[in-house]
């Protein structure tokens, strides 16, 4: 699940830096405003590359996603692309939580198998 959710997480940084960019061209905005907000949102994609494993990784993974979609009614390209991102959250940790249990079966089969030939010898 980690590597998924952080590949995610690693593209969402780029995505908030380039919609930092579109921001900054609003003259009702200051400068100072977008990048520190921006700056915020993308320390937080490069921090919960590591923690997402931890307890309560996920849900703040969740939390990020629903700000990146609000982060629309400042940038309205952000709702398509929080919307987009979003589905990739919800993929990678769906898909990434089934590819660990799938390992697990399989580390647990190797165990029991390679447990079987050392009892034979």
């Amino acid at each position: 699940m980690r590597t998924l959710c952080s590949s995610t997480l690693i593209g969402e940084f780029f995505i908030v830096g380039f919609a930092g960019l579109v921001a900054m061209k609003d003259p009702d905005l200051a400068m100072s405003t977008v990048w520190t907000v921006c700056g915020v949102a993308m320390f937080f994609c490069v921090v919960l590359c590591g923690a997402v494993t931890r307890p309560g990784g996920v849900a703040l993974g969740w939390a990020l996603q629903i700000a990146l979609v609000a982060a629309g009614i400042v940038v309205p390209m952000m709702f398509v692309l929080g919307v987009l991102f979003a589905g990739l959250w919800w993929a990678s940790v769906h898909y990434g939580r089934k590819i660990d249990e799938a390992k697990a079966r399989f580390a647990a089969q190797a165990a029991a198998s390679s447990g079987d030939t050392a009892d034979a010898v």
